[in-house]
């Protein structure tokens, strides 16, 4: 499919929750909560935009990388290439309903599956629509993991139960969701967790466990405290606190102080395959990419999911030629300059 058609359909489908900007900076959208937006000003949603594009590649062209590895390993999982889906629900309240959620949970996981990647689902007030990506899950044999919103712990281990029950890969919770719009639109709590508590989660089931929406070391430290398997540096594609530090401000910190113990994913603003190149540079494991593959389900279904995915991957590659990263799993921060 070609990319200039999915983003046409996908821009016509969205009218007046996401432009489909050339330059998707977070202006446009600004304040769009529920919708595509970032919340308030947009500042975090802007920050994450400038400050990852701060960041530049040194080119060099005498070096051995012609043929980089793109192949990594997650969870006990060999997957093509260091991204991932992220988990993202509200197709009719933040997209626009150019798709159902049970298209949009399908097209992702088995878009990202077919992609040779793992895809991710969400959770939100609408109960449906987490029952939505266990369906997908379940479809793609268990390939997907499972995000739940940071609800009491008892309602979080339910969902972790039909998560389990689907098959999937690992289950976590996004943090940064603890204060949430869309959430308080739907009337049911959700808050931030003390280290007991996270002990609590991780301990309540054997699949590897996700917290997602650090952004400080001492949360980090907490996270390997009680025992998480990974992390996602991410301030939730700023849309939860105005005026909040960017992913790739804090990652290489975070990194320093837990590196040996978790495994880190980022996000935030990535749209294209220099910015993965630029977060592993930065010492993440992989990335997680969101916006784009809702351009891809909603401008081209599953397959628009593959091409956006499939794009990604040739633009790593080309990336990494162009800076001699010869290995996905080794990028040096030396490629990159502020």
């Amino acid at each position: 499919m070609e990319l200039n058609t999915l983003k046409e359909n996908a821009k016509e489908k969205m009218k007046g929750f996401c432009n489909l900007c050339k330059v998707c900076d977070g202006v446009w959208c600004a304040g769009k909560v529920p919708g595509m937006g970032g919340t308030g000003s947009a500042s975090s949603f802007k920050r994450n935009y400038t400050k990852l594009k701060e960041i530049n590649l040194i080119l060099k062209t005498i070096h051995n990388a012609k043929d980089p590895i793109l192949k990594t390993t997650i969870w006990g999982k060999e997957i093509d290439f260091p991204v991932l889906g992220a988990p993202i629900t509200g197709t009719k309240f933040n997209m626009g309903g150019g798709v159902t959620e049970e298209e949009y949970c399908e097209d992702v996981i088995l878009g990202c599956l077919e992609a040779g990647t793992i895809g991710m689902i969400g959770d939100t007030g609408d109960p449906t629509c987490f029952e939505f990506g266990l369906k997908a899950i379940k479809k793609a044999n268990g390939y997907g993991v499972a995000i739940i919103k940071p609800r009491s712990n008892e309602e979080i281990i339910k969902r972790i139960r039909m998560a389990e029950e689907a098959g999937a890969i690992a289950v976590g919770v996004d943090l940064d969701g603890a204060g949430l719009v869309t959430m308080k639109l739907f009337g049911q709590p959700v808050g931030p967790k003390s280290i007991s508590e996270l002990k609590e989660l991780v301990s309540s089931t054997k699949l590897p466990f996700i917290a997602k929406g650090i952004m400080c070391v001492e949360d980090a430290l907490a996270c390997a405290e009680a025992g998480v398997d990974t992390i996602v540096v991410s301030n939730h594609g700023g849309r939860v606190l105005d005026y909040c530090q960017s992913s790739c401000e804090v990652l290489e910190d975070i990194v320093k102080a837990v590196g040996d113990k978790l495994t880190i994913l980022a996000d935030g603003s990535v749209r294209e395959g220099v910015d993965i190149l630029k977060y592993l540079a930065l010492g993440a494991k992989g990335v997680l990419v969101g916006r784009p593959l809702i351009w891809g389900s909603i401008g081209g279904r599953k397959e628009g999911v593959t091409t956006i995915v499939n794009t990604l991957k040739n633009q790593l590659v080309q990336a990494m030629i162009l800076t001699g990263c010869e290995d996905v799993n080794s990028v040096s921060n030396k490629i990159i300059i502020r």
